[in-house]
């Protein structure tokens, strides 16, 4: 909002009591009330023309409104007849619009600002509300553009969210590089060690040799010292020298030894303790089966009918997740059997959905190394299954048991900690497992992953 138009002082005390003040104006119709007045200057003849606007009517266009805004809205002000004349101009000029406002009327579908404008120069009954309206109508947009902004601020704040998890996985990317560089460097440590203890060895030999060197030089001057003693004084100088040279050589290689050994006693010793530590701790000993193995033995006996209605699980049905999923280390991907075949392919018979979902399990398992184990219903006797894919197991539940609890059973046997990921659109089977620390996805995600091998 601007001030309002100020009107001048007028000499005569009858027009200081019949004097109403201003409305106060948006900026937007203040600017459009300029523009409209300044575009109808040229058309008043030359006597109408107040004389502070003369010079202002010969402006070019575009500079009349902008340079001569200050002068037009101080004579709008105190000249009621040469308002009148603008807005008798202006309105003729509006149209349809021009006459709608005289008569006092907004219509809807028009600017509010320029009915505003119109309004505040043809002066019709009732012209201040509309000037109010439009200052109603212009803060309503300023709200909204405002809305809007903090919309885009939102948005905004979202692509940064989303650029600062790209640079977190591009930094775990780096530390694991570090870390494989770290354990090259490991094991350049060890090649150099083992390279130091061999250069320690031969260095124990050539004092073993200079030792052996000595004693005859001895024996030698010991025999000649009668007729050679100046012979005798340079030999022991040149023994002192030797000695000296060898216990330097001695301790140096004593020393770089000390250091190698400490770092390498330590190591072995913090992680020898560590292991040691722990499987006393856990008292575990060597397993050659698996979790799931001893579900899958105690599930043997033949099975009964399955539960025939199921409400949809909502879980994400999104293959990306899954494969995400599954490159965890040592990850278990359990399958609601019929829960997928009869959603991916429903039109085969059920020996038919079978094979084709085991064969496609045994694809995934080859890829990713994983344990996979599919869990069907049974409702009947299943006769002739050929044999498993490598690393799929194939599951039927007992009589009295569903798939459901069967694949409960599994999640509930695996360590806390493991990576477990459950595949079915039953909402039941999904919350039981998620309750257990297990992943469940929809069976969409695992047909779109099978179609993709």
């Amino acid at each position: 909002m601007s001030a309002p138009l100020e009107p001048e002082d007028r000499p005569d005390e009858e027009a200081a009591e019949e004097f109403v003040p201003e409305p106060v104006l948006p900026e937007a119709v203040r600017q459009r009330i300029m523009v409209l007045a300044a575009a109808a200057l040229p058309g008043l003849p030359g006597d109408e023309l107040p004389v502070p606007l003369r010079r202002v009517a010969r402006f070019a266009p575009n500079r009349r409104a902008r340079l001569g805004g200050r002068d037009i809205a101080a004579q709008l002000v105190a000249d009621p007849l040469f308002r009148q004349r603008i807005g008798t101009r202006v309105v003729t000029e509006a149209g349809d619009l021009g006459a709608a406002v005289t008569n006092g009327v907004a219509p809807a579908a028009a600017d509010p600002v320029e009915v505003a404008a119109l309004a505040y120069l043809a002066r019709p009954d009732g012209w201040r509300e509309l000037i109010d309206a439009a200052g109603d109508a212009v803060r309503a947009e300023a709200d909204s553009a405002a809305i809007a902004g903090q919309v885009r601020a939102a948005e905004q704040r979202a692509v940064r969210a989303e650029h600062d998890r790209t640079v977190a996985r591009v930094e775990a990317d780096k530390l694991r590089d570090e870390l494989a560089r770290v354990r090259e460097e490991m094991g350049q440590l060890r090649e150099e060690a083992r390279s130091t203890g061999k250069a320690l060895r031969e260095a124990l030999s050539t004092q073993k040799r200079a030792a052996d060197l000595l004693a005859t030089e001895k024996g030698r001057a010991a025999r000649a010292a009668l007729d050679h003693d100046a012979e005798l004084r340079r030999m022991r100088g040149r023994l002192a020298d030797a000695e000296a040279a060898a216990a330097t050589g001695k301790q140096a290689a004593k020393d770089a030894r000390s250091v190698d050994d400490a770092r390498l006693w330590l190591l072995l010793e913090t992680i020898g303790q560590a292991a040691s530590g722990l499987r006393r701790e856990l008292a575990l000993g060597p397993a050659d089966k698996l979790p799931a193995d001893f579900v899958a033995e105690a599930s043997a006996e033949p099975p009964s009918a399955p539960e025939r209605s199921r409400a949809r699980a909502q879980d994400t049905d999104d293959p990306g997740r899954l494969d995400q999923l599954l490159a965890l280390p040592r990850a278990h991907l359990v399958v609601d059997g019929y829960n997928v075949t009869k959603r991916g392919f429903a039109d085969m018979s059920l020996e038919q959905q079978r094979k084709r979902l085991i064969t496609g399990l045994g694809g995934i398992a080859a890829q990713t190394g994983d344990e996979i184990t599919v869990v069907f219903d049974g409702a009947e006797r299943v006769h002739g299954l050929p044999p498993a894919p490598r690393g799929v197991r194939v599951l039927f539940s007992r009589k009295g048991m569903t798939a459901d609890e069967l694949i409960r059973q599994l999640v509930r046997a695996e360590p806390p900690g493991r990576p477990v990921v459950v595949v079915s659109s039953d909402r039941e089977v999904a919350d039981g497992v998620r309750r257990h620390g297990a992943y469940p996805m929809g069976a969409d995600s695992l047909i779109r992953r099978l179609s993709r091998s």
